[in-house]
């Protein structure tokens, strides 16, 4: 994997964390206002973001770190 591919995809990691954990508070306040059940689903949608974004940090950091291993025992 060339450098250009690896920093464009660090890069994105910090994108995509914001953008799952705003994602799922967002989500979560709009369906406080329509339900009115105050802070429930804002907490749920802000624990769900920060699961898919531990996740999806996994899977883009994952390609990054197996790359690493096969230079190191190659």
């Amino acid at each position: 994997m060339s450098r250009w591919v690896a920093a464009l995809r660090l890069t994105g990691v910090g994108f995509f964390i914001a953008a799952c954990i705003l994602l799922g508070t967002f989500a979560g306040l709009w369906l406080d206002g329509k339900l009115d059940t105050k802070p429930l689903f804002m907490i749920g949608g802000l624990v769900v973001g920060l699961v898919v974004a531990v996740y999806g940090v996994y899977q883009m950091i994952r390609p990054l770190m197996s790359d690493k291993q096969d230079k190191e025992n190659g």
